[in-house]
C-alpha cells in the first residue's frame, strides 16, 4: 500500500486545497481559540480555519504532507503549527481546545476509540468535536476512503465514542466528496458535530 509521504509527494495537492464541506459549514460551532487537527494532511482544513481567526495545531504522520501544509500557509498569510506525529503516540492535552477536527481520519478500532477518548478529554468546556468519515458502505465506491470495513465509521460507533459530549449534529448518507484527486464522486459518510457540556 502506498505510503502517506508517497501519497502526498507530487506537487499538487492530493486532496486539493479547499477545506472540506462539512467543516467549512459547521466550523461556526467552535468557540475561538484553539483547534487541533488530527490527521491534517497536507494542510487544507488547518489553513482554512487559521484565515477563520483560530490558533491551529496540524498532527499528521507525513512530513511531506506537513511541509505542504506549511507551505500553503505561508502562501494564504496565516501561521499554523504543525506537528509530525503517530496518532497511535501523540498525546492530546486534556482540557486544552475549543475545537478538535478529525476529517476522514481512519484508525483501527482499538486506537479510534483510544483517539476519540482523548479528544473528547481534550476539548474545554463548550468544546467542540467535528469529525467526517466513511461508513461501510463506502466499500462499493471508488471515490476513496480505507481498504477495510474496521477502518470506517458509523452513527452507532460515534454516538458510543462520544456519548459524554452533547451531539448537535449526526447523520449517516451519501453525499458528493469533491476534494482534489483523492476524493472525488458519490460517498456514503457519517458526520458528527458534538459538544462539550
Amino acid at each position: 500500500m502506498m505510503s502517506w509521504d508517497e501519497r502526498f509527494a507530487d506537487e499538487g495537492y492530493f486532496y486539493g486545497v479547499a477545506p472540506n464541506d462539512f467543516l467549512a459549514s459547521q466550523f461556526e460551532t467552535i468557540p475561538l481559540g484553539r483547534v487541533l487537527c488530527l490527521a491534517e494532511g497536507e494542510g487544507r482544513n488547518a489553513v482554512f480555519l487559521a484565515e477563520q481567526g483560530y490558533q491551529v495545531t496540524a498532527v499528521d504522520a507525513s512530513k511531506v504532507g506537513l511541509d505542504k501544509a506549511d507551505k500553503l500557509a505561508k502562501d494564504r498569510g496565516v501561521r499554523i503549527t504543525t506537528v509530525q506525529a503517530d496518532l497511535a503516540n501523540y498525546q492530546i492535552e486534556p482540557n486544552s481546545w475549543q475545537g478538535i477536527v478529525s476529517i476522514f481520519c481512519h484508525l483501527p478500532p482499538e486506537l479510534r476509540h483510544q483517539v476519540h477518548r482523548a479528544a473528547v478529554a481534550g476539548l474545554v468546556s463548550g468544546g467542540v468535536i467535528i469529525l467526517e468519515a466513511y461508513t461501510p458502505a463506502q466499500l462499493n465506491n471508488t471515490t476513496g476512503g480505507p481498504p477495510t470495513e474496521e477502518l470506517m465509521m458509523t452513527e452507532a460507533l460515534l454516538r458510543e465514542d462520544f456519548k459524554d459530549l452533547d451531539i448537535v449534529h449526526i447523520a449517516e448518507f451519501k453525499r458528493d466528496v469533491i476534494e482534489g484527486r483523492g476524493h472525488t464522486g458519490a460517498a456514503d459518510v457519517v458526520q458528527l458535530t458534538a459538544v462539550k457540556p
